[in-house]
């Protein structure tokens, strides 16, 4: 895992409006668990959850702070499945691999509900806008399939795109009511607040520097030379993986996803503008997404730059993007800009590792990580708790890829090219 010193700090509308997290202790010293858990974000503390409920001894270590990560600094969208369609899902992994994936938004809004989590949720739908004609078709096949295994789905014209985001240029879409909204900050927190009350430890500023095998388990090393030994390992990193287990760091690029907020709409803007609270993303290889986000503020966010934004002139692509779908929002001040990483692999697909027995690794959720991290760390934790109960993706192996370290130019090349065939289409 990175250093806390390494992590640059980008001030976000969320750690701006968050109520305040937990009170953690710094590790020390030394521990044991049935499971240690590495990495507070949405994997990681939903895993706890689990495990704790079922009875398991739980530590959970964070180098900063339950949900400083991505999992604090996302868009808070809450978007069911992942980039494959239904059909083509079924034929890589089976139907109850689908069936999981069309229910992780589901996983969310029940745990918000079951614990009482205080993050704003709104399941006001997720719609997948087009501005190019071309997309259309795919966009109805995939809505069909959906709609064929019983989710609340429906097409979009563009006449009922502007009426649902007050936006302009959207040739047509569809919503999938299934998604929704939350504050991630708060929303964390209040994972790890629900995991603490099952009897879970977590551990702040805990930055884990080895792991080795010990005494039939595993021991994690600290920085600060605090140490925890526990019988099963769960390595929940995602795009701030470090370099704790070789080659897991080069399966996953870790992307900027960068966003804005404006200052607070009036009450007629927030009348049109996305009157219902959706949440939006657009189909393009290189989508921006939007929403209404705390105080009644546009949100605008989309793929940044491989080195972190030193200032406002990074942001300019999501300030024209912004400003293209909300002509009206040119008057409006951009108040907090910010970015998180998430991890980007090969196949547009979460993987799941177990490289040696007793550790689990679940990473790179392609930029859905609210809905599917939840889900999937619930699923962690009920695997861990009695192995009959099936993983929903299939094992893979570590593979780092070619020359990773050289992904800034190579992932850069591959974005230009996916902006210029963005650009080219109808």
């Amino acid at each position: 895992m990175p250093s806390s010193a390494t992590i640059r700090t980008v001030p976000s509308v969320w750690a701006a409006t968050a109520a305040p997290g937990p009170d953690l202790p710094a590790i020390a010293g030394a521990h044991r668990a049935d499971v240690a858990i590495i990495g507070a974000g949405f994997t990681g503390l939903t895993t706890a959850l689990a495990l704790a409920e079922g009875g398991a001894s739980v530590i959970v270590a964070d180098t900063v702070e339950p949900g400083y990560g991505a999992s604090g600094r996302n868009g808070g969208q809450v978007i069911p499945g992942l980039k494959y369609d239904p059909d083509t899902l079924d034929a890589m992994f089976g139907p109850e691999t689908t069936a999981f994936v069309g229910g992780t938004a589901d996983v969310v809004f029940r745990l918000v509900r079951t614990h009482g989590i205080d993050c704003d949720p709104i399941r006001g739908g997720w719609i997948q806008a087009s501005v190019k004609h071309a997309h259309l078709p795919a966009l109805e096949r995939r809505m069909a399939q959906w709609r064929a295994r019983g989710a609340d789905v429906a097409m979009l014209d563009a006449g009922a795109m502007a009426a649902r985001t007050g936006g302009t240029g959207f040739v047509g879409g569809w919503i999938d009511h299934r998604g929704g909204s939350v504050h991630p900050l708060n929303y964390a927190c209040g994972l790890a607040r629900a995991a603490l009350a099952a009897g879970a430890r977590i551990f702040r500023e805990a930055e884990a520097v080895s792991l080795v095998r010990a005494d039939g388990g595993w021991a994690i090393g600290f920085d600060n030379g605090a140490s925890l030994r526990a019988g099963q390992v769960v390595v929940a990193t995602n795009g701030y993986t470090g370099r704790l287990w070789p080659g897991l760091k080069a399966t996953v690029i870790p992307a900027n996803s960068i966003q804005v907020a404006t200052a607070p709409l009036d009450a007629d803007q927030l009348a049109r503008i996305l009157p219902a609270r959706s949440v939006v993303s657009d189909s393009r290889r290189i989508a921006n997404y939007f929403r209404i986000g705390p105080e009644g503020r546009l949100m605008m966010g989309g793929r940044g730059a491989f080195t972190d934004p030193r200032g406002a002139t990074d942001y300019h692509r999501i300030d024209a993007a912004l400003h293209g779908f909300f002509p009206e929002a040119r008057s409006l001040p951009i108040d907090f800009r910010w970015a998180g990483r998430v991890a980007m692999t090969r196949d547009h697909l979460p993987h799941i590792h177990q490289p040696a027995p007793g550790v689990t690794m679940a990473l790179g959720y392609n930029g859905r990580g609210v809905a599917m991290a939840s889900a999937l760390g619930g699923a962690i934790g009920a695997h861990l708790l009695d192995s009959a109960q099936p993983l929903p993706l299939s094992l893979s192996t570590i593979r780092p890829m070619p020359v990773h370290g050289l992904h800034p130019l190579y992932a850069s090349a591959m974005i230009a090219a996916y902006r210029v065939r963005d650009m080219l289409e109808r």
